[in-house]
């Protein structure tokens, strides 16, 4: 197994980080671009957020497939060839000829973005002990912030200056680029057993998942948490770019480097597991993304960043925390247990505008938070009955 801070541990943890970097800037690009995108095509702000709710959705969708497959041939391989599809599906979206072809491309692509985070932790998983993991997943986290920062800034940079095209084709290059870097630094596997395939054996792994209680909780906690966090800044661009703020899409962009926050606190959760239980860490989480929604509904910029800022902090904290706990209660099928959390988490995120989309329409922002908090208090009741029943939780087996 390889040790934390080793020769190997840091080639692996910095591909990994690599690849979860690009597969996030591939993801969040158009958003800041929503604005601009709903007046250029004329459709309503539930139909532009189709451009990410497709590629969230089919995203989740992947995870099914990449997940149980990567159990069975090896993960390697599937987040290489994966990643290289995703650079090239940018540089055909900056040819789409219309609103309709940009939504299928954007399907296409959220199917190959989902190949590495299906299998990425559980190739940790199969290759680093236990600290190792945490301090690894910790790491893992902080660097998909940085994709969604460097996305969002490219996408509303570029987008400025040379239109969305632009910023695809950017965006491809750069991607293409870095694939070809992941490729040289990612180390073989050493620990992974292939198991073979069956649909059935695959099908029995992913309801032993969904039956096991520790593991559900994680998954409905993750997936709630990050259709609350993501939505917000969705809708967050819509009311920064009204009156009396008026962003343009590159200050809209630059809104998302408050996802710093969620860098830091990632990077830090593994030091933070030495003093308090993972589900602790996970409530915690959840009250400051709860504190950091009541000061967005300040009329000022500033207070609204600061929000957005402890927003990130928070949900990004209980998510590393949830992820490595599926890690770790998963006793078999390591890669379509990650895969399931996953598969919740994105689930969430393209059913966001589904549940905020009312609440926005009969109240703007206000109407938005509220609906925040209402699901927020209920990943809150789940995070407390874990952090309540930890000590009498002997790692429960996988129901078959």
């Amino acid at each position: 197994m390889i040790v934390a801070r080793s020769r190997a541990w840091w080639r692996a943890t910095l591909a990994l980080c690599l690849g979860s970097i690009l597969v996030f800037v591939n993801l969040y690009a158009p958003q800041p671009l929503l604005p601009d995108l709903r007046q250029a095509y004329g459709v309503s702000t539930l139909g532009v957020s189709l451009i990410m709710s497709v590629a969230t959705l089919a995203l989740a969708a992947a995870l099914l497939v990449f997940g149980p497959l990567s159990d069975a041939i090896g993960r390697g391989a599937i987040m290489r060839v994966t990643l290289l599809l995703t650079g090239l599906c940018s540089l055909g979206l900056a040819f789409a000829p219309n609103f309709e072809s940009l939504l299928a491309l954007r399907l296409v692509q959220g199917f190959v973005l989902g190949g590495l985070p299906a299998v990425a932790i559980a190739w940790m998983g199969d290759e680093f002990d236990r600290p190792a993991l945490m301090a690894a997943v910790g790491l893992y986290i902080g660097a998909n912030t940085l994709g969604g920062i460097g996305g969002r800034l490219i996408g509303g940079g570029v987008g400025e200056i040379g239109g969305a095209s632009a910023g695809f084709l950017v965006v491809g290059v750069v991607t293409l680029v870095g694939v070809a870097l992941f490729w040289r630094l990612l180390p073989a596997p050493r620990q992974f057993k292939p198991r073979r395939f069956e649909l059935r054996g695959a099908l029995a792994d992913l309801s032993g998942h969904l039956r096991h209680p520790l593991l559900l909780a994680a998954y409905l906690l993750g997936g709630i948490n990050f259709l609350i966090f993501i939505n917000q800044y969705s809708y967050i661009t819509f009311r920064l770019a009204e009156e009396p703020f008026g962003l343009s899409a590159r200050w809209l962009g630059m809104i998302f480097l408050t996802y710093l926050g969620g860098t830091l606190s990632s990077a830090l959760s593994g030091r933070l597991t030495r003093h308090l239980s993972q589900p602790a860490c996970m409530t915690l989480g959840i009250l400051i993304l709860m504190s950091g929604t009541l000061l967005t509904l300040a009329d000022s910029l500033a207070w609204i960043i600061t929000g957005l800022t402890v927003n990130a902090v928070g949900f990004f904290l209980a998510h590393s925390m949830a992820s490595s706990w599926v890690s770790r209660q998963a006793e078999r099928a390591r890669g379509s247990a990650s895969a399931l959390y996953l598969v919740f988490y994105y689930l969430g995120a393209s059913l966001g505008s589904l549940w905020l989309e009312p609440f926005w329409q009969r109240g703007g922002w206000f109407g938005v938070a509220i609906g925040s908090w209402l699901l927020l208090s209920l990943t809150l009741a789940i995070a407390l009955w874990l952090w309540r029943g930890e000590r009498g939780f002997e790692r429960l087996p996988l129901v078959r």
